[in-house]
């Protein structure tokens, strides 16, 4: 299994980085954990970029999740419909 942390922040300048952190993990093989337990500010970029992210590897079939998830990332996926795509409840 890989993992990685989020930041604090999910805002739209972040959203770049974001791409460059996850990129490597995308055709990794073994199941990824994404820690977002930090996230406190969510824009739609970054909410796009993580989505983006685990629909290509779904597609592949491989297996990630976000856990820990922090509520604001809940919250706002929620807002948006994204909460099935981001596989949170």
């Amino acid at each position: 299994m890989s993992s990685v942390q989020l930041g604090p922040d999910l805002g739209i300048e972040y959203a770049p980085e974001l791409k460059e952190l996850l990129a490597p993990l995308l055709a990794q093989p073994e199941p990824v954990v994404i820690a977002a337990d930090p996230v406190g500010k969510v824009h739609t970029a970054g909410l796009q970029v993580l989505c983006a992210f685990i629909r290509d590897r779904r597609q592949a079939g491989l297996a990630t999740r976000l856990e820990p998830c922090a509520d604001s990332l809940k919250d706002a996926a929620g807002r948006l419909g994204l909460s099935a795509e981001l596989g949170i409840a």
